[in-house]
């Protein structure tokens, strides 16, 4: 049951583990940290400040048995300077695929 005083919908999972991204038609991928996953979004670190409504591929391989590696599809909703050439980014999950 949910939280009623919790506004959010889905647990919220914190984990750190590896992350790369890249834009949808480019070859390269960009590495990167996940913080958080939850059933409609994953906020990260990396290194851009990536633009709201802007859309990323995600690739995310943890060590957690409970998550097999997949590749996501997110918006970006913001993006946060946290320190040099260091961003927080909160996206939105459109659609998710395993490896």
């Amino acid at each position: 049951m949910l939280n009623q005083a919790e506004p959010r919908q889905f647990e919220l999972m914190t984990m750190s583990c590896a992350i790369s991204y890249k834009f949808p038609d480019a070859e390269e991928y960009y590495d990167g940290e996940c913080l958080n996953v939850s059933g409609s979004g994953i906020l990260f670190r990396g290194k851009h400040k990536l633009e709201n409504g802007m859309a990323l591929e995600l690739a995310i391989v943890t060590k957690n048995k409970l998550i097999p590696p997949l590749k996501a599809y997110v918006e970006v909703l913001r993006s946060k300077e946290i320190g040099p050439e260091q961003y927080e980014v909160a996206t939105e999950i459109k659609g998710i695929r395993e490896y």
